[in-house]
């Protein structure tokens, strides 16, 4: 009997594969659906026949056949991979598959997926891997963000070891020092032919992820290049050879980007011709899909008989003829962007990883098919990204027939800054909700790309005297300024807008802010601030000169000022000097804390560090953004950007649940996105005090004066050469692998993100799993540290009453812990264990607790009811989640989901499914008070 079923399984599988090999023998594109988010594809061989390779999100290798059937599948460390090549490197005809790790390994898989070998030589990640050869025997070349390039050979044994920093063009300064680190870590090693036939390596080199780096040209087992030259094309992302005119000769095809994607587009590189070729795209910009910081991915194909560029950029693909004639390219466009890009030479076929908006499959194009086209401009991905369509479809309809109890708490307000009125369907959702709900608002953000042309000579700071933003036009006076702006306050409730920048926050004089905040008679104004990243000297003339001002005079306009910052502002630079009024809480009705996150690596630092101050009652407010390219973590490798926002979804839905009023969204999909503005209009999603949250750990951070070195190297995001293994085996930090050099790494055991937020690495973590409670970064309660002139309450006469009497302070500079008297020590790497201690025993004196992959968020609605919020933590790689809600010193006589109405057994502990890419509202009625 076993065995005839077994048999009826083969016949199913057999059928299965024969029926998705007919499809793929007719169709231009099809698809591979996998369970997993794919980021990197690749092909390999195996005695003649062509194997799928893909790595997923969280690092698990896989291999598929062309048929759709799962070969293997290896989860290697459970970090992230940087980089896969697929070679013959034992003569065995069969593609062994090596993997760049983030955990700083290097390895190697057999064509079943079995470890052959494994290679380190620290922690510090692997980056790139390629392989090459001497008197026809292989070697492997991997690169690592210790700046160092190694050869192996095919057992895995170090040959050679090449230090970087002897001959590197290239160098990266600290942000506020003068100190320079001289190396490059390998963006790309691609093995090529070069002029005279011979084999060489090209290696791309970056000092930081915003620059250009330079191009190195080594031979075989060669310790030094002998070839070097800056690289004059602009920053790269992508570097592929291929021979184009079949005459043995390796060409390059440099990917590139620019500012605001003005200047992307990509190179070919003769090694027998000086200068390259360009394709730019700017004469195309109108027609393309252009926000972000994208790198193209070019490749040489056969389309419809003739030869020619296939180039990936973000959503589009633009097919460019052999001449590079961009008056003759042809774009085709696709409602989603895809993770990354390969060529299959052998079957002239395209693949392509998920859609980087939570996609799950493999996407393989047949350039022989002609239908293609059609098929890749009409895709729409199986899966998970279908299954995210499904479930918000869902949300919709439940939320049609919710009505919001009369007895609960009056929900916060919410303000969205920036969303766009110019689609038809966001217009109408937008008006319809302004026509019958109070919450939440739409500002008018006014088009003000034009800034004042003034005389500047009364600016004494010479440094900010001459700061100009390349990207604007200092073109407009400033009557045309304050008429421009002034005049959007008749079309809404109030406005937001850009006030200054990093780059210059004197793009209005403070007259003429004032001016246009004189207009507002009453309305609300949002006065935007992004990137006031200065922790020098310098700074504290802007702050005593424009900053204060401008926020004395908004308290007086119904004026706010969103300080919208990157890295670790609110957890380092806020608390200089410069910053001491706002953190004293003499402006807490006036400044708003927010974050900017793209290339960020610290998102869930951020969010405690925001509610922290919040909570303290140094603001009265706390704000959150979200942009198309927040997905990216590593600049030189960015290739896609959001579509389907799902990411913005959750992140909003999780952060308007802890408390965020201030949204400043890219407006994308906004049809999508209405859902959350429905959300907030019928009540379902309750925007708390910071005296309802009851999700907050007894235990919490407090900040001191930050140590030098944490607050260099912890905003030193885009270098990526600063590596030093004593250095940091003798400087163990309580917030640490913040700078350039850990993209996707795994957190160190006494990093606070991975004792007290659960984040194991330095990626994405958008959504905060905190399952022992938010444990809160805050300005000093106690102790030397706390100033006398501060005007905020004590932490815990702020919060809900169930903290009274029983939070826990501990101090940090970011590198160390201290004691309140300030004057003993603790060390990092083990004064951890004490708070990791006391956080998990205090878990216990919350009323909920939840244990799982999801954002969580527990605030009391009404007297005896509680609002518990639970969101898919994965951003770009959700899943259906199951956790354990526990219930610790309440009795609960009623847990129901709102939307659904699901009622679930009280007791102790429940378990509760989250949807993919989706949140739940749970009520918890309670038979008393809270104790």
């Amino acid at each position: 009997m076993i065995k005839q079923k077994q048999i009826c399984t083969l016949i199913l599988v057999c059928a299965a594969q024969l029926s998705m090999l007919f499809a793929q023998s007719s169709k231009g594109v099809t698809s591979i659906e996998t369970g997993y988010t794919i980021s990197l594809v690749r092909t390999a061989k195996a005695n003649g026949n062509t194997v799928l390779v893909a790595s997923s999100y969280e690092g698990t290798v896989l291999a598929y056949s062309y048929s759709g059937a799962l070969l293997w599948k290896n989860e290697l460390s459970g970090f992230m991979n940087h980089d896969v090549w697929c070679e013959d490197i034992n003569g065995d005809k069969k593609d062994e598959i090596l993997v760049a790790n983030a955990d700083g390994t290097l390895y190697c898989l057999d064509n079943k997926g079995q470890l052959m070998w494994q290679f380190s030589k620290n922690e510090a990640p692997f980056k790139s891997v390629a392989v090459t050869y001497k008197e026809n025997k292989a070697f492997v070349v991997v690169g690592s963000y210790d700046t160092h390039i190694y050869y192996l050979d095919a057992n895995g044994k170090q040959v050679l070891d090449i230090d970087t920093s002897i001959f590197s063009l290239d160098k990266a300064r600290h942000k506020n020092s003068k100190e320079t680190v001289k190396a490059f870590v390998t963006n790309y090693i691609r093995p090529a032919k070069y002029k005279d036939g011979s084999d060489i390596l090209v290696v791309h080199g970056i000092a930081a992820t915003n620059s250009n780096g330079s191009f190195y040209y080594f031979k075989p087992l060669e310790s030094k290049p002998f070839k070097k030259e800056i690289n004059k094309t602009g920053r790269l992302g992508e570097v592929r050879i291929v021979d184009t005119n079949r005459d043995g000769i390796s060409e390059v095809l440099i990917g590139k980007t620019g500012e605001a994607n003005k200047g992307s587009g990509f190179y070919k590189m003769d090694f027998g011709i000086e200068s390259p070729k360009e394709f730019s795209i700017t004469k195309l910009y109108n027609k393309l899909d252009t926000f972000g910081y994208r790198v193209t991915q070019p490749e040489w194909v056969k389309d419809g008989g003739q030869e020619k560029f296939l180039v990936m950029f973000g959503s589009r693909i633009l097919l460019v003829d052999a001449d590079m004639n961009v008056d003759k390219t042809e774009i085709l466009a696709c409602k989603y962007a895809f993770n990354d890009m390969w060529n299959d030479k052998k079957t002239n076929k395209i693949i392509l990883a998920s859609a980087q908006s939570g996609g799950s499959s493999i996407h393989i194009i047949n350039l022989n098919i002609k239908s293609w086209k059609n098929e890749f401009i009409n895709l729409n991905p199986p899966g998970k990204i279908q299954t995210i369509l499904d479930n918000t479809a869902r949300i919709k309809e439940s939320l049609k027939k919710y009505v919001r109890p009369s007895s609960e708490n009056k929900s916060q307000p919410v303000y969205f800054m920036s969303e766009s009125r110019n689609n038809e369907a966001a217009k109408t959702a937008i008006e319809r909700i302004e026509s019958k709900y109070d919450n939440p608002t739409f500002l008018i953000k006014p088009r003000t790309r034009a800034k004042e042309n003034w005389d500047r000579s009364s600016i004494l700071n010479e440094k900010y005297r001459n700061r100009r933003d390349r990207r604007m036009k200092y073109t407009a006076s400033q009557k045309e300024l304050v008429e421009s702006i002034a005049s959007n306050y008749e079309f809404g409730k109030g406005i937001s807008y850009w006030a200054g920048h990093g780059n210059d926050p004197y793009m209005y004089q403070l007259s003429t802010t004032k001016k246009i905040l004189d207009k507002a008679n009453g309305k609300k104004t949002v006065l935007v601030y992004p990137e006031l990243e200065d922790h020098t000297k310098d700074f504290e003339y802007v702050m005593e000169g424009l900053i204060y001002p401008l926020a004395k005079y908004s308290r007086e306009k119904n004026a706010k000022i969103f300080i919208r910052t990157k890295h670790l502002f609110w957890q380092s630079s806020i608390y200089l000097d410069n910053w001491k009024r706002l953190i004293s809480g003499e402006f807490s009705d006036v400044f708003i804390p927010a974050m900017e996150e793209t290339t960020d690596k610290s998102m869930e630092l951020s969010l405690a560090s925001r509610l922290g101050i919040w909570s303290s009652g140094a603001t009265d407010s706390w704000g959150a953004r979200c942009a198309r390219d927040n997905a990216s973590f590593d600049r030189s490798r960015q290739h896609a950007h959001q579509m389907l926002p799902n990411h913005f979804l959750r992140t909003m839905v999780y952060s308007i649940a802890s408390g965020a009023q201030y949204l400043d969204n890219f407006a994308v999909d906004q049809a999508y996105m209405s859902l959350l503005w429905d959300l907030i209009a019928e009540g379902a999603l309750y925007v708390p005090k910071r005296s309802e949250i009851l999700s907050f750990s007894p235990v919490y951070l407090s900040m001191a004066h930050p140590d030098e070195r944490y607050i260099e190297y912890g905003n030193d995001v885009k270098p990526v050469v600063f590596y030093n293994k004593q250095e940091e085996a003798d400087n163990p930090l309580v917030f640490s692998r913040l700078n350039g050099t850990w993209p996707g790494a795994p957190n160190t055991e006494w990093d606070f993100s991975r004792y007290a937020a659960g984040a194991k690495e330095r990626r994405l973590n958008f959504i905060p799993t905190y399952n022992n409670g938010m444990v809160l970064i805050t300005p000093p309660q106690n102790g030397v540290f706390l100033n006398a002139e501060d005007k905020r309450k004590q932490l815990d006469e702020n919060l809900h009453h169930i903290y009274k009497g029983k939070l826990k302070e501990y101090i940090t500079d970011g590198r160390q812990y201290l004691s309140k008297d300030g004057k003993e020590v603790y060390s990092a790497d083990t004064f951890y264990r004490v708070i990791k201690e006391d956080i998990e025993k205090s878990k216990k004196l919350l009323p909920i607790t939840v244990s799982g992959s999801v954002g969580w968020v527990v605030a009391e609605i009404a007297p005896k009811k509680l609002r518990l919020t639970l969101v898919d933590s994965g951003y770009i790689n959700p899943k259906e989640r199951e956790v354990k809600v526990t219930f610790n010193k309440i009795h609960p006589i009623k847990v129901v989901d709102i939307l659904t109405n699901e009622s679930f057994k009280v007791q102790k502990n429940i378990s509760i499914d989250i949807p993919l890419g989706g949140f739940r509202f749970i009520d918890i009625v309670l038979s008393d008070s809270l104790y």
